[in-house]
């Protein structure tokens, strides 16, 4: 993914219906998390998928981890369809799940399973070696368990992700493959020939670690082998039990973004041990930062130097209260005029010391006027109106 331009060149994927979203193709990376609410309880679980899905949240996972709760899944699907809308729905189906992702997949646009839980596996203690018998034994137990889901999902139109985890890798795959991104990306594409060979490719992709460095090569490794074998399934990234706070929040960038600026991935989730309504923005912030999604204004400013000729904190939170709802827009806001004209070159407007108590204007690269520092703002937010490009900021009410 060698690119030069200073924009994003993503991999090329096939779209997969989620419910109304789609995932790879030619769309925006989508932004995903789950509720932690106990799927039995329908009217708790129908209100946090609305409050994920009314800040920006476009897929919400729930566990469904019995057919109790596989049933009540179909409840929660009814109630936000009459009480609000049709909310794309990811059911989360873990150990020996058969029965239980056929019942759900009946209420839900897309099923995750989790290869390495999938079939159980029950581990020997002295086991030294998995022989090619007991490993293909293993494979037609998977292939029988899977093909039902397979053929129902196909008939429905819905979606699969297989969902890797290193932590939950298989017995078999760990002492064939050992504990490496290797085992993790073999695991996947088992599940994926299964797939395929019942002619299904309604497929999305994930191979999460806790680890960012596990997480980013098994990712990077799963891209080199499905080009080597011609699949374009589309990925879903994320850093599987992040934490919580700021480091929480460094390490799912860190391992998400390094990905997504590679051209990998088209969609993710930021795990925090938070709200999950706490993640959202996280998300949104990565897409932005990366130029992928545009959901606020872009603001550029300088860190301070002792050039700087107003108090720059406090003028960028100005600038911010006033404009942070005209979304699209690139403004910054610079300490003085040795750097400020070129450092802001791709912005849309401008707001640059220039002498004490006044600052200079811009739009774009021109220098449009000099004003008193205390008119500053104001004279922003008109140069934004004669050019436009201001809306009212929605009302608090």
């Amino acid at each position: 993914m060698d690119n030069y331009q200073g924009t994003i060149v993503r991999r090329k994927t096939r779209p997969v219906q989620v419910g109304s979203v789609t995932i790879g193709g030619n769309a925006p990376v989508v932004v995903q998390s789950m509720i932690n609410e106990d799927t039995l309880d329908i009217d708790g679980s129908v209100a946090a998928i609305r409050r994920l899905h009314e800040i920006g949240c476009e897929i919400v996972r729930v566990t469904v981890p019995s057919l109790a709760h596989a049933h009540a899944v179909g409840e929660i699907k009814q109630k936000l369809r009459k009480e609000y809308q049709d909310v794309p729905l990811v059911a989360d189906v873990h150990h020996n799940g058969m029965k239980i992702a056929l019942e759900v997949a009946k209420h839900v646009d897309k099923v995750r399973i989790n290869p390495g839980l999938y079939v159980f596996e029950k581990p020997k203690p002295n086991r030294t070696e998995y022989t090619k018998a007991e490993f293909d034994e293993i494979g037609e137990k998977i292939r029988d368990t899977l093909k039902p889901l397979v053929q129902t999902l196909k008939e429905q139109g819905k979606a699969m992700r297989i969902g890797v985890n290193h932590g939950s890798l298989a017995e078999r795959m760990l002492f064939t493959y050992g504990d490496t991104p290797l085992g993790m990306v073999e695991s996947a594409l088992e599940f994926i020939r299964i797939c395929e060979d019942l002619d299904y490719k309604n497929l999305v992709i994930s191979l999460k670690a806790s680890r960012v460095p596990v997480m980013i090569s098994a990712y990077q490794l799963m891209v080199k082998r499905m080009d080597e074998l011609g699949m374009d399934y589309p990925l879903h990234l994320g850093v599987t039990e992040a934490g919580d706070g700021e480091y929480g929040r460094i390490k799912s960038t860190a391992g998400i973004a390094t990905l997504l600026a590679q051209g990998i991935g088209d969609t993710i989730r930021v795990s925090l041990t938070e709200a999950p309504e706490k993640e959202i923005p996280v998300c949104y912030g990565i897409l932005q930062a990366l130029g992928l999604r545009k959901t606020m204004v872009e603001y550029v400013a300088c860190p301070s130097c002792g050039r700087t000729l107003f108090n720059l904190e406090e003028v960028l939170h100005k600038v911010r209260e006033a404009t942070k709802h005209l979304v699209g827009l690139d403004i910054a806001v610079m300490g003085c005029i040795v750097n400020g004209p070129g450092e802001m070159a791709d912005a849309d407007y401008g707001y640059v010391g220039r002498t004490p108590g006044y600052i200079s204007l811009y739009r774009g690269r021109e220098e449009i006027k000099k004003v008193p520092e205390e008119k500053g703002v104001e004279e922003l937010i008109a140069l934004i109106k004669a050019d436009g490009r201001w809306v009212d900021p929605p009302s608090a009410s």
